[in-house]
């Protein structure tokens, strides 16, 4: 995904939190604003079945999508953000990785000027 966001958007993540250094921020460059957020969360947080840790992406996404999407596999109510217009995507494979990359193209553009 770090690598999909460099080659098409020309950004890196970005580590902001010293107590979270594994989570990471993808930004655009002009005016700072996040369009995906990757972390490592307990299952439990998520209120998944499991144990242990499951990586992660919040994307900006349509409200009219949000909740379609979250009846499907891999994907659930943001974590830690507004669940109207973000998304919690699960990097587990449960959700092939273009379709992925799609999402974060939809959230690139939603958050583009600062909206």
């Amino acid at each position: 995904m770090f690598s999909y966001a460099e080659h098409k958007y020309n950004t890196s993540p970005d580590y902001p939190w010293s107590n979270y250094q594994h989570y990471a921020t993808l930004r655009h460059k002009d005016s700072d604003k996040w369009y995906a957020l990757v972390m490592t969360v307990s299952r439990e947080k998520l209120g998944i079945a499991g144990e242990g840790e499951v990586d992660v992406v919040n994307i900006k996404c349509r409200p009219d999508a949000v909740g379609s999407l979250r009846m499907m596999k891999g994907f659930l109510p943001a974590y830690h953000m507004n669940k109207e217009h973000w998304l919690t995507v699960l990097l587990d494979g449960s959700v092939p990785e273009n379709e992925v990359y799609n999402l974060i193209d939809d959230s690139y553009q939603l958050t583009e000027g600062g909206q």
